[in-house]
């Protein structure tokens, strides 16, 4: 009995609406498959919440904020004329005012504003401030649980460990050998300046 009730309900499925709907459903999926992510987003039919990619263009070379870093030992970083690096508890200096441009996904290059020197990290973990930026200088951003962000440098390791930008509980800078991503003194809030 369930053989005669398929063959005798098949036929009748396949010569009504039903098949031609379920033809075009499937030629349009086929369809959306194909396209673009730019085709997608033009043609509303196509949605489908897989095709849906986070886009990361704003964060290759080019998007610049303005921000002071605040470290979790209450002290911002800033970068004087002279290069150097350190901490200040004031909160109007000008030196703290940084640029935090993207060089590419997840690498940020650290410019002091005023006083025109980048953040650099050398070999040994020293970090200190340099007029022309080069690899040196680029840092690794992350975004840790407790909205603070870590800068690792992106060239350097030490025994296979990051090494981090981190101030002292006296505004000092740490070298970055000595540095973990888990320390207060590795943790940076970048603050938007008015």
């Amino acid at each position: 009995m369930r053989k005669w009730i398929l063959i005798w309900i098949l036929p009748t499925l396949l010569y009504r609406p039903y098949f031609h709907i379920i033809f075009l459903l499937g030629t349009l999926s086929l369809a959306c498959n194909d396209m673009t992510p730019e085709q997608m987003a033009v043609n509303v039919n196509c949605s489908s919440p897989e095709r849906h990619t986070r886009s990361y263009d704003y964060m290759e070379g080019g998007d610049v904020r303005i921000r002071k870093l605040f470290c979790r030992t209450q002290w911002y970083l800033w970068i004087d004329k002279r290069g150097n690096v350190k901490g200040t508890q004031d909160a109007n200096n000008s030196y703290s005012v940084m640029e935090i441009r993207t060089v590419s996904v997840g690498i940020v290059a650290i410019k002091g504003v005023q006083s025109e020197y980048f953040l650099a990290m050398n070999k040994s973990g020293k970090v200190y401030g340099k007029k022309s930026c080069n690899e040196d200088c680029n840092f690794k951003e992350l975004i840790q649980e407790n909205r603070y962000n870590t800068y690792a440098s992106a060239k350097w390791t030490h025994n296979g460990r990051e090494m981090f930008v981190a101030l002292n509980s006296k505004g000092s800078p740490l070298k970055g050998k000595k540095s973990k991503k888990e320390q207060k003194a590795s943790h940076f809030l970048p603050v938007p300046t008015s």
